[in-house]
């Protein structure tokens, strides 16, 4: 089954955007991470901050990349929760532990942050109801 047809399948909050919605809010967002995540990986690779900075935001990353491969590769729904969690997680710590260094880039995370507050409301009432 195509995993947009699993995808439609699935029983989930009634307040869950479209997916073409959801897709244009990613298109929106990943400009934004590109930017600042790339911003703090070159500033790091020069040693113009330490290495702990990056640390959350690599760890962001990494997550957020695997998101889909688990969600709608592996269809496992549990995982996918975990992996959200992960994400949505790391964005506070990536906004600590930028903010004495380059305040622009905490305050461009939290577009990013409101957005997986609500995605990972959605995916953990996905979770509860079809786990």
């Amino acid at each position: 089954m195509p995993w947009i047809d699993w995808y439609d399948s699935l029983v989930k909050p009634s307040w869950t955007p479209e997916p073409s919605t959801i897709s244009l809010i990613w298109m929106i967002l990943y400009p934004v991470i590109l930017v600042s995540f790339g911003f703090v990986f070159v500033k790091t690779y020069q040693g113009k901050l330490p290495r702990f900075v990056a640390l959350p935001f690599a760890i962001n990353l990494v997550a957020n990349v695997l998101f889909m491969p688990i969600f709608a590769g592996l269809r496992n729904v549990p995982l996918a929760s975990a992996d959200i969690v992960i994400v949505w997680a790391t964005i506070p710590w990536c906004v600590i532990a930028i903010w004495p260094y380059y305040r622009w880039i905490a305050i461009a995370q939290v577009p990013y942050f409101v957005w997986v507050s609500l995605a990972t409301m959605i995916q953990l009432s996905i979770t509860a109801t079809n786990g």
